[in-house]
């Protein structure tokens, strides 16, 4: 662990890690604009970091949040992660973290940083709680909240809660970003893993309005004439 947990430490020993060649090989997946830029650090590395620097507070947190660098604010949901999953977190941080989240989701502004961080510090902190949150998330003008939304109920899922994940999911179906339908799909599919019945319910009521990101996904793990017969009832729609 890092004697000394602050932003600036964590930044300093992560340019440590920097590569023109992962630079590279990262460019090929993300876009850089002037709010996200890279260095170019594997996200291997930036994980590891990330665990060494568990106990920074939550001041600090927020300092990586800020940052323009993307492996930065990554290594910063990653952090959050590993305390909202850690045994030995209050019940009180679990609540600064979750509020951490959501009060600055504009900087957890890309599909791998929600993917990072939602199921635990958003899911795990609800799932004891009302889950109402998630449904304005789901309504939000913001992609990435409206992937949080869909992303946290994998926590509930793991508790054989399957509710939230198919009205959520119900929601979006109209959602016009593919990042969501994804996510969408990634969800509905695991809830079929618990309860497949109930996913061919949900398909049968949706294949032919949903989109072929979310359809396919939800699929991934049917039967191939099963599989074919839904994907066709989608061209139908």
């Amino acid at each position: 662990m890092a004697t000394n947990a602050t932003a600036a430490e964590f930044v300093k020993k992560l340019k440590t890690f920097q590569s023109a060649e992962e630079l590279k090989k990262i460019q090929r997946y993300f876009k850089p604009s002037e709010d996200d830029q890279f260095l170019g650090v594997r996200m291997g590395q930036v994980f590891a970091l990330a665990k060494e620097f568990l106990p920074m507070p939550l001041d600090e947190i927020e300092i990586l949040l800020e940052s323009p660098i993307h492996e930065i604010r990554a290594g910063a949901c990653s952090i959050m992660d590993k305390q909202a999953r850690s045994k030995k977190t209050s019940a009180s941080r679990r609540r600064e973290l979750y509020e951490l989240y959501l009060r600055r989701h504009d900087r957890i502004n890309n599909w791998d940083l929600v993917d990072l961080a939602a199921i635990h510090v958003v899911g795990g902190y609800l799932s004891d709680k009302p889950h109402q949150p998630l449904y304005k998330l789901a309504r939000s003008k913001n992609t990435w909240e409206r992937r949080t939304a869909i992303l946290s109920t994998a926590y509930f899922i793991r508790q054989n809660q399957l509710d939230d994940t198919y009205q959520i999911a119900e929601l979006l179906l109209g959602d016009k970003e593919d990042l969501v339908q994804k996510a969408v799909g990634w969800m509905l599919r695991f809830a079929g893993d618990k309860d497949r019945s109930r996913l061919v319910q949900f398909l049968d009521a949706h294949a032919t309005t949903m989109s072929r990101i979310a359809l396919r996904n939800a699929l991934e793990h049917f039967e191939p004439e099963q599989r074919a017969h839904y994907l066709n009832l989608g061209k139908a729609g």
